[in-house]
């Protein structure tokens, strides 16, 4: 039997159809100055690595928190920080989810956070920048790129805030910050896919 897509679902779809293109279509130079806030409802880090040598696996983070720094005249004088609670992983299997968040892996009752703080924004192009910066997870820090491109920007028509959007991928090793489990039978290289949507504050 198929099942019907709930009102609210639908209704939110069809705004992200009329909107994308309205805010996308703000040319990244046009993007107003000043200091933003992590919009936590449509913000999100997807994670995926190597399964047994089988197919890639992922997972998701949410809840994040943070500020942004923005200066697109002077794109790096910008700054970024942010701030991912561990307790938000999640994953298909409630099984895996509970064992990730566990001692053996991210081990949330000790490490609650991960943070980034970037050190460096270097433009490439007029809708890229090379975002260097130190990310702290299970307890070890170490510095990380994110390759990042600008989505769109406008006032979001729903809560009527000026937002600003970005993409931007990342590949880390796991077992730099000491989460050695099942490497290499599980893979070591842990590929960041992250959407992040920013409101401005002032």
């Amino acid at each position: 039997m198929k099942k019907s897509i709930p009102p609210a679902v639908a209704s939110a779809c069809i705004w992200a159809l009329l909107v994308a293109p309205v805010m996308a279509a703000t040319p990244a130079h046009d993007v107003q100055a000043g200091r933003y806030r992590v919009e936590p409802g449509h913000t999100q880090i997807t994670f995926s690595l190597l399964h047994l040598g089988f197919t890639p696996y992922s997972g998701m983070f949410s809840g994040i928190s943070g500020t942004l720094q923005l200066d697109p005249a002077h794109l790096s004088a910008s700054r970024l920080d942010v701030s991912v609670p561990v307790s938000s992983l999640y994953t298909p299997s409630d099984r895996l989810t509970g064992e990730l968040q566990g001692a053996d892996w991210f081990d949330a009752g000790r490490y609650p956070n991960a943070t980034f703080t970037s050190t460096s924004v270097v433009p490439a192009g007029a809708e890229n920048a090379t975002i260097t910066g130190n990310l702290t997870l299970h307890g070890v820090t170490r510095p990380i790129m994110l390759h990042a491109h600008y989505v769109g920007a406008g006032v979001n028509p729903m809560d009527k805030a000026y937002t600003v959007g970005f993409a931007a991928t990342a590949t880390i090793r796991r077992s730099d910050f000491g989460i050695r489990t099942y490497v290499p039978t599980v893979g070591d290289d842990v590929t960041l896919t992250i959407a992040g949507a920013f409101e401005k504050q002032d």
